[in-house]
């Protein structure tokens, strides 16, 4: 194991005078720091670079002022939106243009034209929102949709699956405003229509002259194209999804409409003109759609099976074999491959006839038809998140991008598929396709080994390989996410030099000093140089937790993150039942992102910009905000775990030096509530004296707007061990019950412990065990504070003094501690097999339920619910077995997703108020605030209860644990044995 990595070298610093002069130019944020810088060095690709400083411009003109004060002083500039680019277009070394944080608003939906007019860090997801009640949307529709950015999708002349019926970005693009490096204002618009000048010209500062621009572009343009014919006539293949390069025969003035400035400019990945707006085409919505899935013998059959489809107008013809599959979805017919091919109509049924007619003409070996839009979403989820999942093989080994999105015609997409795969076993490399089949579109990633000289080689020579495959098919390198550094340097392969080397020309017009994301596309940097992992440590550093899935390599565990950015998004994944990321969604701020978290730990690895290592403080600041909600665990399609990686920090950061007070106060909070409990009545009496309870807080580091929880003056065990004995005599050791005595239910809320005895001992029989002595906790609360050292002591005790009898499952009734048992504290204690015996025993109170009293009849409650469910049940236990029991027992409704933003010790730490209560008015509070009297508030663990006690019901209704409310149910179903008795 090694120490943090530091390189002999920093990364350059601005020009002298610069920072200051940019500043004095412009109204925007700028920022010159390393926690900037940091977060801005890659996209989601391979590649990283680390910038000057990064700037958020608040309109036109201040972008305009920054592009005049980056030319004055040489500065490169990059403009970034979303930052989901998977060929490193998104990256640079000059000044970074965050467009999606003032640049962002939706100007105009005009629906009887059928046009929007949007700045370019609009996300698509809100234009698509705006459009909606119009019965319209934008046509193409990457995977990123719900994060990616108008911008973006323009620079990369983006697509997406229903490029088959609605084209690709440049298809829907009608007039662009740019500005060019140097401040200069250009207007594009389609030449349809209009006069021979497409292009209007104004300066930084005023309109310029009428013919300052040509139907072309910047003057020469017309020159160029005009001088060119022959070549750019012949020197295109001919295929729906060729994205490499310029697409300069759009000036030709055969072009359809005549020259096209517009769909010249759409692709050129930033190294143009930056735009400040867009009018794009809408295209109506489909009312009603339907699913045909076709089951294929494999990829090739399915690939071959797909241009026999299109003469159906579907909306989209989508491919995936099995080995992206990881979890087989009930819906998936027979096959070790499939088509996705989505159909419209006027009304449900003609939806579904039209996918019918699909169905029983393709020549498939199984194919079903889903109409239901919850069948639906679940099959398009598995394609969604795709990019994700396959960045990890199935046996967890890495593979990456980099040569995501070839195209070739739709003819020859099954004989390319075959030689592509033949390729990989050439290399010895493996890779999991899947993509746009009606389009010959296909993305993957691959396993190259892009950590040492031999696979970095590997990786080049598969490179120049491919390419030459790809062409020999007639394709294109790019098919969707533009060349970037990835593929640009292998352009002359599919164009030849002489038409590359217009590409140059074409460039040098529009930004003579090369000031506009210099080194992609034209003049690339090699597709070696740049890797993000170069400056990595080439040794483990030495951490705490086991990190089985890296391998034991915490870089390796903040390498999953891949950049697609699904933690960025406005509402919680899976259509807000999911949880990643709350921070994020309560600030809007990319370092309150997963994404933004691991970018940042990466360059703390680094070294380069983030200096300090485990002392970091722009990693801590990051980090304060994350509420360890362990949602990205399952919601990030790659699976990162941000709360462990916090933990970790924090271990180290504060390694030998003074915690913040409520690292000792709620960090610790098992110890002091086993010292208090005895003096629970007067603490209580104390804690409502307002000056005493202000000093409290205070000196533990707790929010002054927070509320002492009231302590139990009966502890759960006291009370179980009280009532010992009256129950159901234990005659064998199979006739009992473990029920986990945690440190919330124990000292905090033993109605959860009796209710739960209650339920336990009707539902099977058996007798609930007394929990063993004092001392024995999971260690949750020294896990969230990074005190691992004191976490393994504690668990090392309780596996020591809690030894459950062999087989016996574990019922845990607080979700939280479930959770760190379950995963925690095996990863923890990697090398005790105890640990990961008593992980495998833990269950929730449903999960027993189902598992070990399946012919138990719940008593009908018959009412709706609201609530939440937890987060950490959401993204480690899973909660399928507690809507199964809901549903048994007459529940109806569905519980909050998201979190409810106190998150244990989170929301109650000094600071976290406002971040607190902004996660909790995401959904929890306002689906309470709109339920009807009478309906139940469900909330399994303490941190939900006690924000929903504080924040949210009305006056009379207490947020209840799951096992209350069916052991109030099971005094009703007495009472009224009782009465017929």
């Amino acid at each position: 194991m090694a120490e943090l990595h530091r390189p002999h070298t920093g990364p350059p610093a601005p020009p002298a005078g610069f920072a200051a002069a940019l500043r004095a130019a412009v109204r925007g944020e700028t920022d010159f720091g390393p926690a900037a810088r940091a977060l801005t060095t890659m996209d989601a690709s391979n590649y990283r670079r680390v910038p000057l400083g990064v700037l958020a411009p608040r309109d036109a003109d201040d972008l305009a002022a920054a592009l005049t004060v980056c030319r004055e002083y040489g500065v490169p500039v990059v403009p970034r939106g979303g930052a989901t680019s998977i060929a490193g277009q998104a990256t640079g070394t000059g000044l970074v243009l965050d467009l999606t944080r003032h640049l962002n608003a939706i100007l105009d939906v005009d629906p009887s034209a059928r046009t929007a007019t949007v700045q370019p860090g609009v996300v698509l997801d809100d234009l698509r929102a705006a459009a909606a009640p119009h019965g319209l949307t934008f046509g193409p529709d990457p995977s990123t949709h719900s994060r990616c950015t108008l911008g973006g999708m323009i620079g990369n002349n983006s697509c997406g699956a229903h490029s088959v019926a609605w084209g690709t970005t440049a298809d829907n693009v009608r007039a662009l405003e740019v500005v060019r490096y140097g401040g200069e204002a250009l207007r594009l618009e389609q030449a349809r229509g209009m006069g021979p000048d497409g292009v209007r010209g104004t300066s930084a500062h005023g309109p310029g002259r009428v013919g300052d621009a040509s139907a072309h572009g910047p003057h020469g343009v017309r020159e160029l194209i005009g001088a060119h014919l022959a070549l750019l006539r012949t020197g295109y293949p001919g295929l729906p999804r060729r994205i490499s390069g310029y697409a300069l025969d759009a000036l030709l003035p055969e072009h359809p409409g005549g020259p096209d400035p517009v769909r010249a400019f759409c692709g050129s990945e930033g190294t143009l003109a930056v735009v400040t707006e867009a009018t794009v085409r809408l295209v109506e919505t489909p009312r009603a759609r339907a699913l045909a899935v076709l089951g294929y013998a494999d990829e090739a059959a399915a690939a071959e099976a797909a241009p026999g489809l299109l003469p159906y107008g579907p909306l989209t013809v989508e491919g995936m074999a099995a080995d992206l599959v990881r979890e087989p979805a009930g819906l998936l017919p027979r096959g070790a491959a499939w088509l996705f091919v989505e159909t419209g109509g006027a009304t449900p049924a003609e939806a579904r006839a039209h996918a019918e007619r699909i169905l029983r003409a393709a020549d498939a070996v199984d194919g079903t038809v889903v109409t239901d839009p919850a069948g639906q979403r679940a099959l398009w989820r598995i394609r969604e998140d795709a990019a994700g999942t396959a960045t990890r093989m199935p046996d967890g080994s890495e593979a990456w991008p980099g040569w995501e999105d070839c195209a070739v015609p739709p003819a020859r997409l099954g004989p390319y598929l075959r030689d592509f795969r033949a390729l990989l076993t050439q290399h010895a490399l493996r890779g999991t396709p899947y993509g746009h089949f009606g389009e010959g579109c296909i993305h993957v990633r691959i396993d190259f080994d892009l950590l040492t000289p031999p696979g970095i080689a590997r990786f080049r020579a598969f490179s120049e390989e491919l390419a030459d495959l790809v062409v020999a098919h007639g394709g294109s390198l790019s098919g969707e996410h533009g060349d970037g550094q990835a593929r640009a340097e292998l352009l002359p392969r599919m164009y030849g030099d002489e038409l590359v080397a217009l590409f140059g020309a074409f460039k040098d017009l529009w930004d003579p000093d090369g000031g506009l994301n210099p080194g992609i596309l034209t003049r690339p940097a090699p597709l070696d140089t740049n890797l993000r992992f170069e400056a990595l440590p080439k040794r483990p550093v030495d951490v705490v937790f086991g990190y089985p899935q890296d391998g034991g390599d915490f870089a390796g565990a903040v390498r999953r993150c891949v950049g697609v950015a699904k933690c960025r998004t406005a509402e919680a994944p899976g259509g807000g039942a999911g949880v990643m990321c709350p921070s994020f969604r309560a600030t809007g701020e990319e370092a309150h992102s997963t994404r933004g978290r691991a970018r940042l730990l990466h360059e703390m690895l680094a070294g380069e910009v983030i200096t300090d290592g485990w002392r970091s403080t722009e990693v801590r600041d990051a980090l304060d905000l994350c509420l360890s909600c362990k949602g990205c665990r399952s919601d990030c399609p790659v699976g990162v775990d941000m709360a462990t990686y916090k933990a970790e920090f924090l271990h180290h950061h504060y390694k030998g030096r003074i915690r913040p007070a409520a690292h000792y106060a709620l960090g610790r909070l098992p110890q002091w509530l086993r010292l208090v409990a005895p003096f629970a009545r007067p603490l209580n009496a104390l804690a409502r004296v307002r000056p005493l309870a202000a000093l409290a807080k205070r000196l533990a580091g707790i929010a002054p707007e927070r509320t002492i929880p009231v302590l139990a003056t009966e502890t759960y065990s006291r009370w179980l061990r009280t009532r010992r004995g009256r129950g159901t005599r234990v005659l064998s050791s199979d006739r009992v019950v473990h029920l986990w005595a945690d440190t919330f239910t124990e000292y905090l809320s033993p109605q959860v412990g009796r209710a739960a005895v209650r339920v336990l001992e009707e539902a099977t029989g058996r007798t609930v065990l007394p929990p063993p002595p004092a001392g024995v906790c999971c260690g949750l609360t020294y896990v969230s504070t990074g005190q691992l050292d004191a976490a393994r002591r504690v668990m090392r005790r309780t596996l020591d003094r809690f030894a459950p009898l062999p087989g016996h499952p574990v019922v845990v009734l607080e979700p939280s501690c479930a959770a760190t048992l379950r995963t925690d504290l095996p990863e923890l204690l990697p090398d005790d097999p105890r640990a990961a015996e008593l992980a495998a025993r833990v269950r929730t109170l449903a999960q027993y339920l189902e598992e070990y009293a399946p012919a138990w009849t719940p008593p009908r409650l018959d009412r709706p619910v609201v609530g939440q469910t937890h987060c950490h049940q959401h993204a480690v236990l899973g909660d399928a077995a507690e809507r199964r029991l809901r549903e048994r027992l007459g529940l109806t409704g569905e519980l909050s997703g998201g979190c409810c933003g106190l998150a244990g010790n989170f929301g109650f730490e000094k600071g976290h108020w406002e971040v607190s209560v902004a996660c909790a008015e995401e959904q929890l509070l306002p689906a309470v605030r709109e339920s009807e009297p009478g309906t139940e508030l469900l909330a399994d663990g303490f941190s939900c209860r006690t924000q929903l006690d504080q924040l949210g019901p009305p006056a009379g209704r207490r947020a209840r644990h799951l096992a209350e409310v069916i052991a109030e149910g099971l005094e009703g179903s007495d009472g009224e044995r009782s009465s017929r008795r």
